[in-house]
């Protein structure tokens, strides 16, 4: 009996012992507390279980379900268990705090000369619920092709890619590198549901105006839990000759970039590719692709989210952050964000296209945009627009800052001040760039020789001034000329000629 009560107190001490030890281990790692919690007792905790419970379990947490719905096909080839609600969120950006405040729709109120201007189309996901069957062919047939493993992304230039967590990450790297080989169908790298598969795909689609052919529909295959087992991506017909059609749509960009690239300043060159676009491009509701930086670069024809990928495209390789915005503006919309400095403006080249071009709504804070704008689904997350220093006037009063005749980059000695020298000018422009598509730039000086000039133009007068002799000299036996007019500080006009002889 008493090596029995001996026994039991060394048993009793010794267990004391393991439980302070837990107890120290609890206070001094914390996170073990509800790990071993987990483990005695199956507690339910939040996230996923730790690795060595999770094998063997399905994805309902069933042991030995042996189920297709616990499988998803990884990087690797391999099957993991998935995960009872798959990781694939959206997160808060990181470097761009959320303080965005999105207007009442009920506040919203568009000026007549631009409503209707809009267009812009969602993404669009056409997802189908498929059975184990199907999913278990899957597994056996389809890869997931491009990982886009390497990949990265700068949050300044492409924040969208910057708002999901790093799985979401891993499926954005892998929807682009498989866009830009032309490769509409894998399965995903990373477990991700349908429903989150539609955020990442309008992150790589935000983020990348560079893929024009790249739809705004896709397909997704899931199983009935959500989980995606097949990504479809849908490419237009450009990407039957992309090699092609990128050279063309390269081509366009540069014949604006090779003139913004002269100005010193990002507000300067951002404020050309404006008036380039407005001059080059035209709202047509039924055009083609209209989704698309290509239908406004290269077809001159669009809607908002053309304007608003073309002018996004060509600030990023002018190597200034812009930023794809969509939201609402009586109808679906889409306008960018620019970033000057330390500042953030809103911009919408699609409603200053009116008539002969506007600033109305040219580098605006989200106070001046409240009463016509409002961002929606991952656009909130943009930063807020508050920029002061190179923000436009106001709209109902016609306070603009107008340029000067040096920031627009000409010095005195260039001014026009009669319209003799100006015909002599663009003579000797014509003689020098020859036949071909080009543009060339001239400033007036005065009124009264604006409104000469403005009549030559009216009357025609100016064929015969100098155009049709300086068609004869370089052989030219046709002629489209378009005209874009820009205001500047001192009473004086900047006219750009978008010049096509042949």
């Amino acid at each position: 009996m008493k090596k029995l009560i001996k026994l039991f107190l060394h048993l009793l001490i010794f267990l004391s012992a393991l439980l302070m030890g837990v107890v120290l281990l609890c206070a001094w790692k914390p996170e073990m507390t509800e790990r071993i919690a987990q483990i005695l007792f199956m507690e339910e905790t939040e996230g996923e279980p730790p690795e060595e419970m999770a094998e063997g379990l399905s994805a309902d947490g069933e042991e030995g379900a042996g189920g297709v719905s616990a499988l998803q096909t990884v990087g690797d080839g391999t099957s993991s268990v998935e995960a009872e609600e798959l990781q694939t969120e959206v997160a808060e950006p990181k470097n761009t705090p959320k303080t965005y405040i999105p207007p009442e729709k009920s506040e919203i109120s568009i000026p007549e000369e631009v409503a209707g201007k809009n267009g812009y189309q969602e993404i669009e996901g056409n997802d189908s619920e498929i059975e184990d069957e199907e999913a278990e062919a899957l597994i056996e047939s389809l890869d997931v092709g491009e990982t886009g493993d390497g990949l990265n992304f700068d949050p300044l230039f492409y924040p969208y890619y910057n708002m999901l967590d790093e799985n979401g990450q891993h499926i954005y790297r892998q929807i682009y590198a498989n866009a830009e080989v032309l490769n509409p169908a894998f399965a995903p790298v990373e477990p991700i549901t349908a429903k989150k598969l539609r955020d990442v795909i309008s992150a790589v689609y935000n983020d990348h105006p560079e893929l024009f052919w790249l739809e705004t529909s896709y397909a997704c295959k899931h199983l009935g839990n959500g989980q995606c087992m097949e990504i479809d991506l849908q490419f237009n017909r450009t990407a039957r000759h992309l090699e092609q059609e990128n050279a063309v749509f390269e081509a366009a960009a540069a014949e604006i970039l090779s003139q913004a690239e002269a100005f010193d300043s990002a507000y300067d060159q951002e404020r050309y590719v404006h008036d380039a676009l407005l001059h080059k491009v035209d709202y047509v509701r039924s055009a083609e692709m209209n989704q698309s930086a290509y239908s406004a670069l290269v077809n001159g024809r669009t809607v908002c989210a053309g304007y608003a990928r073309a002018f996004q495209y060509l600030m990023q390789q002018l190597g200034i952050p812009c930023y794809y915005c969509t939201g609402y503006a009586d109808e679906e919309h889409a306008w960018n964000i620019i970033k000057l400095e330390e500042d953030y403006y809103n911009v919408d080249t699609t409603w200053d296209d009116t008539g002969e071009g506007t600033y109305d709504y040219f580098n605006k804070t989200d106070a001046d945009y409240a009463d016509t704008h409002i961002r929606q689904e991952l656009a909130v997350n943009l930063p807020p627009c508050n920029g002061e220093k190179y923000r436009t006037g106001d709209r109902t009063t016609g306070e603009t800052k107008l340029r000067s005749s040096d920031e627009a980059g000409f010095t005195d000695d260039e001014i026009m001040r009669s319209l003799p020298a100006y015909y002599q000018a663009c003579f000797s422009e014509i003689l020098e760039r020859g036949a071909g598509n080009y543009e060339f730039s001239k400033v007036l000086e005065g009124e009264a020789l604006y409104q000469e000039w403005e009549q030559a133009y009216d009357t025609e007068s100016y064929r015969d001034a100098y155009l049709i002799e300086a068609m004869r000299t370089v052989g030219a036996k046709s002629c489209h000329l378009g005209l874009y007019i820009e205001k500047l500080q001192d009473d004086r006009y900047l006219i750009t000629h978008d010049l096509e002889l042949k």
